[in-house]
Parts: C-alpha cells; structure tokens; sequence
C-alpha cells in the first residue's frame, strides 16, 4: 500500500497549486471537492437521497444539485448544511477509498495525495491518513489572493473563511507545513519538489523510472 498523504489549506492559501505540483512529481492526487462536484451533478449518486431527504426543490431542471438555492438554505439554517454533509460524505469516503486502491493497483505513483479542503473540519481523516501537509499562508493574503482571482467582496471571503477552520485549527492537524506567504509561483514549485523528495526520503521510497 502507498503512503497516504493528506493535503489541506484554507481559501486562497495555494493548496491546489500544490496538489498539481505533486501530480507533476507523479503522485496520484485524489480530489475530494471533484468528487463531491460530480456525485451532485446530473446522475451523480447524491442526487436521488437529496431528493428523496432533502426535497425535489434542491435539484434544478437539469437534474444536478441547484448549488444556489442549498447554499441559500444552509446560511439560513445550518441544519440543512449538516444533512447534506451526511449524504455526500458516506459517498466521498467510498469514492477516494476506490480511487485510493486503484492507485496502489494500477499505477506507480510512490505517493497518494488526499486533497481535501475540509479535512481539518472533520475528526474522520486523520486516522485515514498517515501525513498530513498544510499549506499556510496569512489571514490577509488569502483575502488578497482569492479577491484577486474572483473579484468577490471581502466580506463574502471573510464569511467563507468564518465557515472554515482557523489557522491555527488547521496547523494543529499538520505533519509538515509548506509556508506560501510570498513565494512566486515558481518558487512554490520548488518547494512542493523538496517536500516530495523529504516524503520519498521519510517512507524510504524509491521513485518511479
């Protein structure tokens, strides 16, 4: 079996550019908000149960999850946030234990990279994962990144992260920080190579041909 490595960070933190720089060093990368994207798409398997749970009113005419109205309902009554969780994440779970044995199956990837956004929120992963890298970066820098980047108000970013851990909640879970407060893309990319070479180095592993 392959390492598992959990990968995590808050809005605006760079934790996807992360991931893609492990896929570059050839680790398999399972995405945990992808697999959530397509169970609540036309077909998807959440989508029945949030039907038949939820109401018919939470899926749109195409049949995927109407994501605006769930939204709408979940800042009015977290309840709503909290059933829909015990839909998708049954189904998340199944979905990255799937991908993770097809990983040690089907390819050579020396690591698996678990990203999920959410996994200092959640006490369920830890004991999933056998490390876990936080990408941290500044309060202040992430409100820049992602207004930056969506053009959103700061005060519809500064909610978002209020939903989300804190940083320091977040550092707690960390085995290795990588520390994306003023590094430029390509010294990003560096530093995602060191870490995977430190990873390779700690488990013992030799790298792919």
């Amino acid at each position: 079996m392959r390492p598992r490595i959990g990968l995590t960070g808050g809005i605006g933190s760079g934790k996807s550019t992360v991931a893609q720089g492990f896929a570059q060093q050839g680790c398999h990368v399972i995405d945990a908000d992808r697999i959530a994207r397509e169970l609540t798409l036309q077909g998807g398997a959440a989508i029945a149960p949030i039907a038949t749970q939820m109401g018919a009113h939470f899926i749109d005419a195409d049949g995927a999850l109407d994501r605006a109205q769930m939204r709408e309902a979940a800042f009015r009554d977290p309840a709503y946030k909290a059933q829909l969780e015990g839909i998708l994440h049954p189904l998340i779970r199944q979905q990255i234990d799937q991908q993770y044995q097809h990983a040690c199956d089907a390819t050579n990837a020396p690591l698996v990279i678990f990203d999920i956004p959410l996994l200092a929120e959640s006490g369920q992963w830890n004991p999933r994962l056998d490390q876990v890298i936080v990408v941290d970066c500044l309060e202040r820098t992430q409100i820049a990144r992602v207004q930056q980047r969506n053009q959103l108000p700061q005060a519809a970013i500064e909610a978002i992260m209020a939903q989300q851990a804190t940083r320091l909640q977040r550092l707690r879970k960390a085995d290795w920080v990588l520390w994306n407060e003023t590094l430029s893309l390509q010294a990003l990319g560096e530093a995602v190579f060191d870490l995977y070479n430190e990873l390779i180095a700690h488990y013992r592993l030799l790298q792919p041909d």
